[in-house]
C-alpha cells in the first residue's frame, strides 16, 4: 500500500487495517517458529506496513 493510498483512509479504517495486519503477523510468527516458512522477508514486511500505519494514524490524529 503505498503513502498517497494510506492518506486516503479514514481514522477507523486505518485502525482496521493495523489490527488484520498485527494479525496476520502474529499468524506468520508462529508459522515460522515452528517451521521456517518460505520467504521470511514477509514478517519484515508486515512489521513495516504496521509501522507505516501507526504513522499515518498518528499525523491524522495530530491534525483533529
Amino acid at each position: 500500500m503505498k503513502k498517497e493510498d494510506l492518506k486516503g483512509l479514514s481514522v477507523d479504517e486505518i485502525r482496521a487495517e493495523i489490527g488484520a495486519e498485527q494479525n496476520r503477523l502474529l499468524k506468520l510468527k508462529f508459522a515460522h517458529a515452528v517451521s521456517p516458512i518460505e520467504n521470511p522477508m514477509r514478517i519484515r514486511e508486515s512489521r513495516k506496513r504496521i509501522a507505516r500505519l501507526n504513522t499515518e494514524l498518528t499525523a491524522k490524529s495530530r491534525q483533529a
